[in-house]
């Protein structure tokens, strides 16, 4: 039984260069990997032609926002350039704006000038890993290109986040980092701030239960709540499958996500997710 509806809370929008964007109902993020090392989609959209073929099932399955990324911020991934980096990026950005003017773009980065260069080209979102922690120039250059920024926690550098942090309490450690963080991003003048707890950086999958279950502690911070569980670990191992079987236990997670108050649901597989939502759009009307 829910005792209070999902889909009724606070009310955000967020404002992409002058385009609204209602989060009313919960959205979805469908993540667009073109680097060769990524968990689960590594390798398979480093062609524009297949880049584009899967952005476009994406939007057609629901997605209002896709989230590039150029750097593998799984365990062990292999550090590159920021030059490495753009060359993979900004031509997909350029070409995603051209091909679907209509859909939202995100830049999944934690390089300032990665997040500047990608923004010139047609993305309207930062999405960082670190909050801002792996680039001191990150959080002015989001100020000043005045677009939303999602920050997530995390423990340690991107490249190397292999082993969980010792946490006494991790809900109320992650949730003190925001309070922190917050006020900084304001400070610097960055409007529509969004948060992710960051589901497997430097958490195991205790951690990750822990975060899920009082996901609605975060609602404190007053920001949306962005979710990205998507295939990871804690659904995998606690199902003893591969990240290829793991997209049921993925629909689970996301449901209950939604039922605590995510806001945007970041996944590989947009139509099973947009499904989660409808199903509970449903439930709370």
């Amino acid at each position: 039984m829910i005792h209070h509806n999902p889909l009724t809370s606070k009310h955000f929008s967020l404002n992409f260069r002058g385009s609204l964007l209602d989060l009313k109902t919960p959205i979805i993020m469908g993540i667009l990997n073109v680097t060769p090392d990524s968990f689960f989609d590594g390798g398979k959209y480093q062609n524009m032609d297949l880049a584009l073929t899967h952005a476009n099932k994406m939007i057609e399955d629901g997605a209002s926002i896709l989230d590039v990324g150029g750097y593998s911020s799984r365990p062990g991934a292999n550090d590159i350039s920021v030059e490495e980096e753009l060359r993979r990026v900004i031509p997909v950005i350029e070409k995603l704006k051209a091909t679907f003017p209509n859909t939202y773009l995100s830049i999944d980065t934690f390089r300032a000038a990665v997040a500047q260069n990608a923004i010139e080209v047609g993305a309207t979102m930062v999405n960082d890993i670190s909050a801002g922690d792996d680039d001191s120039e990150m959080i002015p250059t989001v100020a000043k290109l005045n677009v939303p920024f999602i920050a997530m926690h995390k423990s340690g550098a991107a490249h190397n986040r292999i082993h969980a942090n010792d946490y006494q309490e991790v809900t109320t450690e992650v949730l003190d980092y925001f309070i922190k963080k917050i006020p900084q991003l304001r400070k610097h003048g960055i409007k529509d701030i969004l948060i992710d707890p960051g589901f497997g950086f430097g958490k195991n999958v205790d951690h990750n239960f822990e975060l899920l279950k009082n996901l609605e502690a975060f609602k404190l911070l007053d920001c949306p709540i962005v979710v990205g569980v998507s295939r990871k670990r804690m659904i995998y191992e606690t199902l003893n499958i591969k990240a290829d079987d793991a997209l049921n236990g993925t629909t689970v997670a996301n449901t209950i996500a939604c039922l605590n108050g995510a806001n945007i649901l970041r996944v590989h597989d947009v139509k099973e997710a947009a499904d989660v939502v409808k199903i509970i759009h449903r439930l709370a009307n």
